[in-house]
């Protein structure tokens, strides 16, 4: 369906200008060309198209508006007109003349004619001939040209072969404007490695657009109506019409997979401290766990919050799959030792790709919450603050500064949790249910299964699948299926985890169970956050039930399958697996419920089976294919006859395929048993079909390849086209595709366009800011289509509740990016482009990110090459690229198209340079739909063609053909014009190449004539295709030419060619009837990038163009010039047009000097010289006698005259090349340069009109000192008005700050430092606190600038008042209002630190750089450069051969370059010496000595080097022959060793110019390691003009720990510069004023000395001037100030990845000046000694935890333990206080603690071995903290923990005054309590409570202490001694307890006697009247029988 209007004219304007006009549709708007110079009639003669997905109702209006244009201003509208289409509806044609309207909507003399038609999808309305449409073929042929638009106004100059952009307006079709359609014809989607293409890669290369716009060339077709196509193919609906940079000439090729490749990554972990731990006086250790690597931290007693600062180190090998699905896992695990694996207390863990995903790659000073996977009702377990950083190869991590760490104590503020996940996770359970699976291979890898089979025949199933899950570091399994080739599991697996988790990926496999090994079948991965949305509106994870497909290795059935890789997911598949029913839920637990159960083990239950149409009703789809071209074939497969086999799933495979599911399963949409077919070709006749008789065909009959040239064959297709065609039965979920495909088109143009953009950024093109806006208005009409599209189908049976939910969730999505797209296109302006560019970078990836469906439907297309039945190389082919749809938008990029396909290698066999050769190019057309709907299968095709159908039986024919005879074939001439290559590969020893180029298009293929000896080959040939065939319609073959592929290689004498890497492009055609002219021909010259592999490898300049031979033969053509260049050979040279315009260019070099040249061939470089060429002319250098003695060259400035093009970006490179002059005249290469760019020596005049050359007048400069509250490093720029002069005193003000000091009451505490006091760590440790204060502001300037966008955004969002809810604006105010608690807070205490520095005394500062000096300097290159020289083929392996292997020394020395002749006033300039040219001022390049003066601060985070996880480092200094090993002095097991060390060398430049500073690790046997090392290039420091030799300080002191440390003195400094500069002055002025040139600057002229004198000086005022040099006119730079740098330690074996930094200084002084003073002492602070004494006075209400024997009473023998931090085994116990009934103690009792303290660092620092095997001390620095415990003592048990308080002697809560007003508050931190700290106090009294956690883990008070701290020097300790607990001296009185000395032993009995009397009297006495019976009876009974006795005998007797 289409509506599609045609603008004649408008006539009747007024005046004279520019017109453009705009007609718009249901929203999308098209612009005409800009029509210059229009008097009264416009002539447009444009035709407009719009694909419409539904039927047009008669009300709806078309626009068209009629503007005039202006270059500058925004367009002023004429009038507009508008039309209801109800008419156009009912007769689907008409033609129209009518006035326009003004903006009061009054009618107006212009008028416009248009004429207007209508195509329904049924045809029921008319249908019409197209040629009713056009005028005479050539009638606007003058107008043909490019069309303009809005957004990129002028670009047009020369839009050669971009034509139009595929569908923006038409002009009158026959002339001579064709659209030229979409170049990279996405093409080569096939080559591209994945959907989403990772943002790094983007961000270097400048990746040409392979992004398909929505062509819709030959839909006209489809629509019926016999429409030729060719007269809408520009319809699409893109914004802009001149394409910039051509892209589409430029198809984007990705020839090798990088998946799978493995890369070098280290894991480097901080374990710092955990806090509140849950358990009782535990003894903790934490072991840190990656994959299967563990480490453990030393174990800390009997503490809940240790402190370790340990850091291990994890390095691995991997592929980055495997190395993000990495678990990391921290486990805290409490009393493990030797014998005993201890208890769990809690673990937390995150996958690698999270780290990796965060700003930096890391997580920085970060608390992770513990919880215990045993017990998920349990709440936390306690905080774990660590460090977590992840460095691939080539990544630098910033990680800020670790000097004076202050201890955060904001937990909840810092969790490790990556943006966007709330700080309290809730337990969740993961339900994965597994119901089925078919398609599996037929495998058994054992090899006693195939004997079996052989012996008893038995054909079962030979595979016994399981599914395994893993997910979160846990794996889960379901049961085996024996034998089954279709099992079915109805299982489901459960995870428990917290949600959101932080593992991205759950890894779902099917499995063969083997006795031996278990093998993958094939793995899916499922990624969490493409099937959840975290927004207010947004979802849990969810799937399916639905099928995900499974692709590994191709299904023949081997012992070894060398692509078993593939199937474990490593890696892109290669062929269908199997495909999987699943579905995944998650539930959050409510862990307070009691029936779940608390553990977190995987479990495996049964589930019922899902209905058999859950996933969708079956439907037949179809499948065609025809391969039209296969050339390129390599050689090595030449020789046998080769096929093609296409399949889709298990359809068309011929090893174990299907032809289709049992009938009876269709009807239940199962994919029916897999009955082999016998190979499908010939199935059996008998097979009933809907469509007659319709068997597969998925396999090209084998054809035999014919050569091309010596490396690539072809098969000879010529005009025989072989087809395929399959038909397969899936499951009809195409409106999932539907939408991910309109959404990847929105991505595919929005991609283009940026590249667009950033070509014209880079290129330097007029208006990119235009081209933007058309990007975002194009960017927000696309996502407000896909709202209307998208919404359709919603009852569409097989729909899951991710399908909802992820429809509902993209819809959102894109009307808020439509929206945000409106308001940025708004925002873009000329000086924002950049900014907003970056912005619109995050739409696209969004956009990539939305449009990837996890859950699959239809499996993707294998294209595969075979040769003798073997499986040689692939294609794959996503199944939506060539799905069909009625509705264009939905029709997949590349369905009923031609496509360029690469094949490629499967598996490893693809990677390095075996996956760089082409296996074979493909032209391959594609289609995919149902079956019912094929009926227009092959309108997309070239036309002209017969089909050739299978004959099936007597007069039977298949109904697809099996191969296409094209009939009609034109006749084209291809002139390639190769003018030259840049930066190419280094391919033979050499370093250089001898390289030539072969072009292949069609079958054809020609090469270029070798050039020797370089790497930028200047080919300037002309190669001429004659008579090339090409198949189709001359239109269409203009609209979308075949791919020309351009490869270069290296001609090598023996031996063949070898490949140097290749690039592809698209001819700009012309047809017959077209005329030779502008602006498309002749082309012009572009650049394109070459690739090797993934990598680039220079760059092609040429030009292509496709010439039709017409009827009159070649004669029509444009003639070519005969070879003019006779020497050469016949080669012709690139025609006058096409080769770039010349100028005269003078060249001069500055020679300087070579320096580390390694050896030639064994032989030392004994006289190099150096050559220099461009464009064919050069200069020699002169030859250096002797390079041992002096390296450096003798005539310093040599010049040459060159013809270089005018455009500076065609400009050649300047090779630079070192040869050796031997004995006998003989040369030796050395190493060569390539100058790739000119364009930085280039010479521009500079502007006279610009500020800084303004030289009339004097400027005074205003030098005010900065606010110290912002405490930010500002340079003042100043504008020519400026006149305030700020006079500084600094002394008053410093003056005021102490005596206000002294008024204010409680600041008295503050001591001041004093100035004797002070040493260089204090500057240094301030200027850090400076550098972070800097970073912070950065941070938040950045948040700031981001949430003000955000709000702009949303508030535009709120004025449309459009019906988005979830906005991101809105929910920016949202987080707003939650945050200002925490915000204030901030701000509160950034004013209080602001105001504390305010108080504290001006310490001044140096400059800490968090990088090296020569990043911020520019390399210190501002006049002398250095040339890498490079040898040596570069390694194929991407991974081990690096740069630095190959370069074999340096060139230095600079060039300029500049246009004859040169503009007269730089050389009539005072003292111009003419020798010197342009190089006026230099130095000179004597040898020089110099004492080189290196200053070692610290190193931070060394890479352990010992087994122990630790590091015995020490410095060794090189430079020249002098080495200094620092081995002596080496830090034992510190991997942050403070060395503060200075090192003096005297050195001669330029023999001895390489510094290298290198920390080894001490070994007490074998070699010393090397940790890493950092090299520094003195001389270009030396010579720099940024004067990098001594830096200059803050203030000019001449006393005490800022002494100035050069040997000249500011004013020297200072006259020096301005006499070199050639400026005028300095002259000193009265008033403390200083004028240079024209500046005038103010300041101090007083200094104190030594002894408090004021002298007057003017060197505060010549420092004041050096400060802002910067800004002095012409000679001003920014000068090097006083400062410390951090270096990067690198180690030559692991190239690439940072070994720890170094932070260090050089200073550097002339050895013919004075000599300067003694080096500053930087040596480490001595830790102060202190002694702490404790007085224990009482205890209250402790918890009474004895019971009585007796009475049951509670009591407790207290008593109270201490120790500092780190210090555990010097513990201190009180004496107990027995039987305390109320928890009262007395005890009066001392504890001293001797330690030793950094202040600056707040640590104490204890040394001690770790072990009693270690040699010798390691040193600690541990917080200070005091630890207080209190105990109940036990006789015969092990006493019992009662509570603790931890005191931090920093910061900790004032004690208070009573034990009442004690309470449990004063450790809680929720109130905000006054603190204290000991070192400022001194001594501090009062009551703190102890705590402890109950069984439900919350803190319970469980008593108070009531004690005194008293902090003393060692000295004054010595003064004062006191004893231990009560002893001498100063003894501490004996408590007064209740009386216990009667003996101890009564004391018991005492208390029982008269607690049981007073109970339990009446049974006391019951009991003795119990008793007297009882012994009464007994009595009675003893004597009873003798009695008896006596009276029967007596009586007897």
């Amino acid at each position: 369906m289409a509506l599609i209007v045609h603008l004649k004219t408008v006539t009747d304007l007024r005046g004279k200008g520019d017109r453009i006009a705009k007609v718009a549709f249901r929203g999308l708007s098209f612009y005409t060309r800009v029509l210059e110079n229009c008097e009264d009639e416009a002539r447009f003669d444009e035709t407009f198209r719009w694909p419409i997905a539904s039927n047009i109702d008669g009300n709806e209006m078309l626009e068209i508006q009629v503007f005039n244009y202006s270059k500058v201003f925004t367009n002023r509208l004429i009038g507009t007109f508008r039309m209801v289409l109800q008419k156009v509806v009912e007769e689907a044609q008409l033609e129209v003349t009518d006035t326009l309207i003004d903006d009061n909507n009054s009618s107006i003399r212009t008028s416009v004619t248009i004429e207007i038609k209508y195509q329904t999808m049924d045809g029921t309305v008319g249908a019409w001939n197209d040629g009713e449409f056009l005028e005479g073929p050539n009638q606007h042929s003058e107008n043909d040209g490019s069309f303009h638009f809005e957004t990129d106004s002028l670009l047009s100059g020369h839009s050669q072969s971009s034509g139009v952009s595929p569908g923006r307006s038409h002009q009158s079709l026959h002339s001579g404007e064709r659209t030229f359609r979409k170049a990279g014809k996405g093409v080569f989607s096939a080559m591209k490695l994945s959907k989403t293409r990772p943002p790094k890669e983007d961000k270097n290369k400048d990746e040409p657009a392979v992004l398909e716009t929505e062509d819709l060339d030959r839909k006209a077709i489809r629509l019926g109506g016999g429409l030729d196509p060719d007269t809408i193919s520009l319809a699409s609906v893109t914004a802009l019409t001149t394409n910039v940079s051509n892209k589409r000439s430029k198809p984007d090729i990705k020839m090798e997979p990088s998946a799978g490749r493995p890369m070098d990554y280290q894991v480097s972990i901080t374990i710092i401290e955990a806090r509140q731990l849950v358990g009782l006086n535990m003894d903790p250790v934490i072991c840190v766990e990656i994959g299967d690597d563990k480490k453990y931290t030393s174990t800390k007693e009997s503490t809940n919050c240790p402190y370790y600062n340990e850091y291990f180190v994890f390095e691995f090998h991997v592929p980055p799959d495997v190395m993000f699905d990495k678990i990391i896992k921290l486990s805290v695990i409490h009393s493990k030792n030797l014998l005993r694996s201890g208890t769990l207390v809690g673990s937390f863990k995150l996958d690698v790709g999270t780290v990796y995903s965060q700003a930096e790659h890391q997580f920085y000073h970060k608390w992770a919450i513990l919880s215990d996977p045993d017990d998920i009702t349990a709440g936390v377990k306690g905080y774990l603050k660590c460090d977590i950083a992840v460095v691939g190869k080539g990544d630098n991590i910033k990680t800020p500064h670790k000097a004076n760490e202050k201890d955060d104590d904001d937990i909840e503020g810092n969790l490790l949790l990556p943006d966007g996940v709330p700080s309290e996770r809730q337990w969740a359970r993961f339900y994965v249910k597994i119901y089925k699976a078919e398609g599996l291979p037929r495998m058994n890898t054992s090899i006693m299964a195939n004997v079996k089979k052989a012996l008893i025949g038995e054909n079962k199933d030979l595979v016994d699948p399981y599914v395994q899950v893993q997910f979160a570091g846990q794996k889960g399994k379901t049961s085996v299926q024996k034998s089954s080739y279709e099992p079915t599991w109805n299982e489901q697996i459960i995870f428990t985890d917290m949600f959101p988790p932080l593992c991205k990926r759950m890894k779902i496999q099917i499995r063969d169970s083997d006795k031996v090994n278990d093998v993958a079948i094939g793995t899916h991965f499922v990624d969490l956050r493409k099937i959840s949305n975290e927004g207010d509106k947004g979802f849990l994870p969810t799937l399916g039930p639905a099928w995900v497909n499974m692709y590994g290795s191709t299904r023949n059935y081997t012992l070894m399958d060398e692509h078993q890789d593939l199937n474990e997911g490593l890696g892109e598949g290669v062929s269908f697996r199997a495909r999987l029913l699943l579905s995944i839920a998650v539930e959050i637990l409510d862990t307070s419920s009691t029936d779940i159960t608390s553990s977190t083990e995987v479990q495996v239950e049964a589930v019922p089976q899902v209905s058999e149409n859950c996933t969708g009703k079956m439907e037949e789809f179809f499948l065609f294919g025809a391969f039209l071209e296969a050339t390129m074939i390599d050689r090595k497969i030449g020789d046998k006859p080769i096929n093609f086999e296409v399949t889709i799933g298990n359809y068309g495979n011929q090893l174990d395929g299907i032809t289709k599911p049992n009938i009876t399963k269709k009807k239940e949409g199962g994919e029916g048993d897999e009955e082999e077919s016998e190979l499908l070709q010939n199935s059996s006749e008998d097979e009933a079909d809907d469509d007659g008789d319709m068997v597969s065909v998925s396999a090209t009959p084998p054809m035999k390849p014919v050569v091309t040239e010596r490396n690539y064959f072809h098969l000879p297709y010529f005009e025989k086209k072989p087809c395929i065609y399959i038909k397969s039965w899936w499951q009809d979920q195409r409106r999932r595709l539907y939408n991910a495909i309109i959404m990847d088109k929105i991505a595919d143009k929005l991609e283009e366009g940026l590249n667009d953009v950033n070509e014209m950024i880079k290129t330097e093109k007029p208006y990119p800011e235009r081209r933007l806006r058309g990007v975002l208005e194009e960017l927000s009409s696309g996502c407000s289509r896909f709202v209307t599209l998208a919404n359709k189908d919603q009852n569409q049976p097989g729909r899951t509740k991710l399908d909802r939910e992820r429809l509902k969730s993209c819809m959102r999505e894109m009307e808020n990016m439509a929206q945000q797209a409106k308001t940025l296109r708004s925002q873009v302006k000329k000086n924002t482009v950049k900014d907003k560019l970056k912005l619109v970078m995050n739409f696209l990836q969004k956009l990539r990110f939305l449009a990837d469906e996890p859950q699959h439907s239809i499996p993707e297309v294998f294209i595969w090459m075979m040769s003798n039945n073997k499986r040689i190389a692939y294609a794959r082919i996503p199944s939506k690229d060539i799905l069909y749809s009625i509705v264009d938008e939905e029709t997949g990029k590349d369905c009923g198209k031609v496509k360029t396909v690469f094949l490629k290698l499967p598996g490893k066999r693809g990677f390095g340079p075996a996956g760089w050769t082409v296996q074979a190019k493909m032209e391959v057309y594609m289609w995919l739909g149902l079956n019912k709907q094929r009926k227009d299968f092959l309108n997309g095709l070239p036309s002209g063609f017969e089909e050739n159908k299978a004959v099936k039986g007597p007069g039977l024919q298949s109904f697809p053909p099996i191969s296409l005879t094209y009939i009609k074939k034109q006749l084209f001439q291809l002139r390639v014009h190769m003018y030259q290559a840049r930066s190419l590969f280094a391919a033979d020893s050499s370093g250089l190449s001898d390289p030539f180029a072969r072009v292949f298009f069609s079958s054809h293929s020609q090469c270029t004539e070798v050039l020797n000896e370089t790497l930028c080959p200047t080919w300037d040939q002309l190669l001429v295709f004659d008579d090339v065939e090409l198949y189709g319609e001359v239109q269409e073959l203009r609209d979308d030419p075949p791919i020309i592929v351009i490869e270069i290689y290296d001609q090598d004498t023996v031996g063949k060619a070898e490949f140097m890497g290749r690039t592809f492009a698209k001819p700009v055609v012309k047809m017959s009837d077209e005329k030779y002219c502008t602006p498309r021909f002749p082309p012009q010259l572009e650049y394109y990038q070459i690739y090797r592999g993934n990598a680039t490898a220079g760059d092609l300049l040429a030009a292509f163009e496709l010439l039709q031979i017409g009827p009159a033969g070649k004669s029509d053509l444009p003639a070519i010039d005969g070879p003019t260049d006779m020497e050469r050979g016949p080669i012709l040279p690139v025609p006058l047009g096409i080769r770039p315009v010349l100028s005269k260019y003078r060249v001069e070099i500055l020679f300087w000097g070579l320096r580390d040249l390694k050896r030639v061939n064994l032989a030392q470089v004994d006289r190099p010289r150096v050559d220099i060429e461009c464009a064919g002319k050069g200069v020699q250098s002169a030859l250096i006698q002797n390079y041992k003695k002096n390296p450096n060259f003798s005539t310093l400035v040599k010049w040459f005259e060159v013809d270089l093009p005018e455009n500076e970006l065609l400009h050649p490179p300047l090779n630079v090349r070192v040869v050796d002059c031997r004995a006998f005249g003989r040369y030796t290469l050395v190493g060569s340069h390539a100058v790739s760019s000119l364009r930085k020596f280039i010479y521009r005049p500079p502007d006279k009109k610009s500020q800084n050359w303004n030289t009339t007048g004097e400027i005074l400069v205003n030098v005010e000192p900065e606010v110290p509250v912002k405490k930010m490093d500002t340079v003042v720029k100043l504008d020519a008005g400026s006149d305030a002069v700020v006079k500084v005193d600094v002394t008053d003000e410093e003056k005021d700050k102490k005596k206000k000091k002294k008024k204010g009451g409680e600041e008295i505490e503050e001591e001041e430092p004093d100035e004797s006091m002070l040493d260089w760590w204090s500057k240094y440790f301030a200027s850090i606190e400076t550098l972070k204060e800097h970073l912070r502001q950065q941070e938040a300037a950045a948040a700031e600038a981001e949430e003000k966008d955000d709000l702009d955004t949303a508030d535009e969002t709120k004025t449309d008042e459009s019906p988005i809810k979830g906005s991101k604006g809105q929910q920016s105010k949202g987080k707003e209002k939650a945050k200002p608690s925490k915000e204030d807070k901030k701000k509160k205490q950034q004013i209080n630190e602001a105001l504390d520095k305010k108080n504290k005394q001006k310490i001044d500062e140096l400059k800490v750089y968090d990088k090296e000096l020569e990043i911020e300097f520019d390399n210190f290159e501002d006049w002398l450069h250095t040339f890498n020289l490079y040898r040596g083929k570069i390694g194929d392996d991407d991974d081990n051969t690096a740069d630095e292997d190959r370069i074999v020394g340096r060139f230095k020395g600079s060039m300029c370059v500049y246009k004859m002749p040169l503009p007269e006033d730089v050389t009539k300039e005072a003292g111009f010496d003419p020798n010197f040219g342009m190089f006026q001022g230099i130095p000179s390049n004597d040898p020089i000595n110099v004492l080189v003066r290196v200053y070692v601060v610290r190193a931070t985070d060394l890479h352990p080097a010992d087994i122990n996880g630790k590091a015995d480092p020490y410095i060794v200094i090189k430079l020249g022959k002098t080495e200094i090993k620092d081995k002596e002095n080496y830090i034992s097991k510190q991997l942050n060793p403070v060395f503060g060390k200075s090192f003096d060398i005297e050195a001669t430049f330029p023999m001895e110019s390489m510094l290298t500073v290198s920390i080894f690790d001490w070994d007490l046997v074998g070699t010393d390691d090397l940790i890493g090392e950092t090299k520094i290039d003195l001389e270009n420091r030396y010579y720099s003009k940024h004067r990098a030799t001594c830096g200059i300080s803050q203030t000019y002191a001449i006393h005490g720990y800022n002494m100035w440390r050069d040997p000249m003195k500011p004013t020297q400094i200072l006259s020096k510069l301005s006499k070199d500069g050639k400026l005028d002055g300095p002259h000193f002025g009265p008033g403390g004023r200083v004028k240079v040139a024209n500046r005038v600057f103010t300041g101090s002229i007083e200094i104190e000395d030594e002894n408090g004198q004021k002298k007057q000086t003017d060197e505060h005022l010549a420092l004041t001037v050096l400060h802002h040099w910067e800004e002095i006119p012409r000679a001003g730079c920014k000068l090097v100030t006083e400062h410390v740098e951090t270096r990067p330690l690198l180690n030559p074996e692991k190239p690439g990845i940072e070994q720890g930094r170094i932070e260090m200084w050089v200073d550097m002084f002339p050895m013919d000046m004075p000599a300067p003073g003694a080096a500053i002492d930087i040596s480490p602070r001595k830790p102060k000694r202190y002694e702490l004494r404790v007085i224990i006075w009482n205890t209250d209400e402790v918890i009474l935890e004895d019971d009585d024997y007796f009475t049951g009473e509670k009591s407790s023998d207290i008593f109270v333990r201490g120790w500092l931090k780190g210090q555990q085994e010097d513990k201190q116990d009180t004496d107990v206080h027995y039987h305390s009934l109320t928890g009262e103690g007395n005890f009066n009792w001392r504890f001293i603690f001797p330690f030793d303290y950094l202040m600056a660092e707040e640590k104490i620092v204890i040394s001690k071995k770790e072990s009693m095997f270690s040699w010798d001390e390691t040193e600690y620095k541990i917080p200070a903290r005091l630890t207080l415990q209190v105990w109940d003592a036990d006789h015969f048990s092990a006493d019992d923990f009662l509570g603790a308080i931890e005191l931090d002697l920093n910061r900790f809560p004032r004690g208070a005054k009573t034990s009442k007003q004690c309470s449990i508050d004063m450790v809680t931190s929720e109130v905000e309590l006054p603190t204290v700290s000991i070192f400022k106090q001194k001594r501090v009294k009062g009551w703190w409570p102890f705590v402890a956690r109950n069984e439900n883990d919350e803190l319970e008070l469980t008593g108070k202490v009531e004690a005194e701290l008293h902090l003393l020097t060692a000295e004054e300790a010595e003064k004062s001694p006191a004893g231990l607990a009560r002893n001498e001296p100063d003894p501490l009185e004996k408590p007064n307890r209740p009386n216990t000395n009667l003996m101890w032993m009564l004391r018991p009995v005492h208390i029982a006697c008269v607690l049981i009397w007073r109970h339990y009297r009446y049974y006391f006495l019951g009991l003795v009247a119990a008793v007297i019976m009882l012994m009464f009876l007994a009595l009675m009974i003893y004597t009873m029988p003798s009695v008896i006795n006596e009276k029967l005998i007596n009586n007897g007797k």
